[in-house]
């Protein structure tokens, strides 16, 4: 009798469950694309942040470089000035630590002993500045023609004339270089590039002299796999190419660690070291643990890191997780009052119909649970097309996938920091680099099962309004009511 009723209700009652279940409707797909974009804005963030710490890195740990070591550092060239009159070709090669002051290899084993570490691996990062082209001695032509035999020496006349010819023509190329350990490929900013021609290093060649090279590096200077690139006198083979997931990537060069600090004139010594927790649970124990026993270190978490994004990618994430949180807060307690008042409305135009059903012998349990019957139904009805407008929302966001800017600041590490001194944040990057993301929304099972539960919460909400009404209905209403 029950679903009877309650089909032969909803069905005569088309238009009026069709406003209440599309104002539940709208409020769901809001909350859906609302938490979606969030989602977005969460993986976005963190492919940022992938770019700069390599995935599977937790955390990672460094020394501020102090001002001494940057004039220590400070790029000396040599070079010969009497070369040949034809110009022979020169060159010199600098290559300098950057950003960081640099820390024992052994530190290495120090971090991973901490409780809670799972993994800990080493890097140097270097800058290479290299200055080559040519320099030509000056000729000098006597005026008046006699040429250069035409003064005599020690008659205390000068030779009156110029030098020509003379100067020199140099060119700068200055990319960076990361030493990373090869026997630890899982962690470091390699792992945030995907090898897309090649190899990447095997464990063995822990001093070998191959190259893998950033994909828009090798691109600018035509390496290819096979390639050969010289730095500061070694001669090292490409042996494959990288591409960033995002970004730019961490370095233009890797070569192995030990190579590195031969070339640095830095034997066992590293500039980061890249930490992976046991769990993610314990980030912030761990970084207590490893500020406390590894004294004057700097231990940088993605969280710390994130705090250093800024941009539109920021601004939006703002935007989504307060304003658009509230926004649909507050549509959904509209949405769920409305639907209330509008059952209530409804069932007080349907005093004669429960009226006449209590006089004849209809229980006011009975009528009430009839009514949020048919609230709990709308709401269900409501949270499909919500679930439906909120997936086509969705949607709509992935397919466009607005472009997004992230700038990435100066860390929190001091002195350079994290953010600071090394290519782009990390090891070796640029500081305020902006990175480009694409916004997408993607939809979890979890919001799906949000938006259930709250089309049923919504007619439930309803059907107390309806039910509240209804209870107070008496056989007598119904008499008035034709009277």
């Amino acid at each position: 009798m029950f679903f009877t009723y309650l089909r032969r209700e909803l069905r005569r009652r088309r238009k009026a469950a069709l406003v209440v279940a599309s104002g539940l409707a709208l409020g769901i797909a809001l909350v859906i694309v609302v938490d979606s974009v969030s989602n977005g804005m969460g993986k976005a963030q963190d492919k940022v942040l992938q770019s700069l710490y390599g995935l599977g890195t937790d955390m990672t740990v460094t020394k501020a470089a102090s001002a001494s070591t940057g004039d220590a550092q400070r790029p000396r060239f040599q070079f010969d000035a009497r070369g040949d009159d034809d110009g022979s070709e020169q060159s010199s090669d600098r290559v300098m630590v950057r950003g960081f002051t640099t820390l024992a290899s052994s530190t290495v084993t120090e971090v991973a002993g901490q409780q809670g570490v799972s993994a800990a691996a080493g890097g140097l990062s270097l800058d290479v500045v290299k200055v080559s082209g040519q320099f030509t001695r000056g000729r000098f032509q006597q005026n008046g023609g006699a040429g250069a035999g035409g003064f005599q020496r020690g008659g205390g006349e000068q030779p009156q004339g110029e030098v020509q010819g003379g100067g020199a023509d140099f060119g700068i190329n200055q990319y960076t270089v990361y030493g990373t350990d090869v026997t630890r490929t899982g962690l470091g900013p390699l792992t945030s590039s995907e090898i897309t021609s090649g190899r990447t290093f095997k464990a063995t060649e822990t001093d070998a002299e191959v190259a893998v090279a950033d994909s828009a590096y090798a691109k600018e200077k035509k390496y290819k796999v096979g390639s050969a690139v010289t730095v500061k006198g070694t001669t090292y083979k490409v042996i494959g190419i990288a591409t960033a997931d995002s970004g730019d990537s961490a370095a233009d060069l890797y070569i192995p660690l030990k190579q590195a600090q031969t070339l640095a004139g830095q034997k066992n010594k590293i500039t980061t070291i890249y930490v992976k927790a046991t769990d993610s649970q314990r980030i912030d124990s761990v970084k207590s643990a490893i500020q406390k026993n590894v004294p004057g270190t700097t231990v940088t978490t993605s969280a710390d890191l994130a705090k250093t994004v800024s941009g539109s990618l920021s601004t939006a994430s703002s935007l989504a997780t307060r304003v658009g949180t509230w926004l649909s807060v507050a549509v959904l307690v509209a949405a769920f009052l409305v639907a209330g008042l509008l059952t209530s409305s409804a069932v007080s135009r349907r005093v004669r119909e429960f009226g006449t059903l209590k006089a004849l012998g209809w229980k006011s349990g009975r009528v009430t649970r009839q009514v949020v019957g048919e609230a709990v139904v709308n709401g269900l009805v409501g949270g499909a097309l919500g679930i439906a407008l909120g997936l086509a929302g969705a949607y709509a966001v992935t397919a466009v996938s607005p472009g997004l800017q992230a700038q990435l600041g100066t860390g929190t590490g001091g002195g350079g920091g994290f953010g600071g001194g090394g290519p782009g944040g990390g090891p070796g990057r640029r500081t305020a680099q902006t990175l480009e993301v694409a916004l997408t929304a993607p939809v979890s099972v979890t919001t799906i099962v949000l938006a259930v539960g709250l089309a049923v919460a919504g007619g439930l909400i309803a059907g107390a309004f309806g039910g509240w009404r209804a209870s107070r209905l008496r056989p007598a209403d119904a008499l008035r009511r034709v009277e």
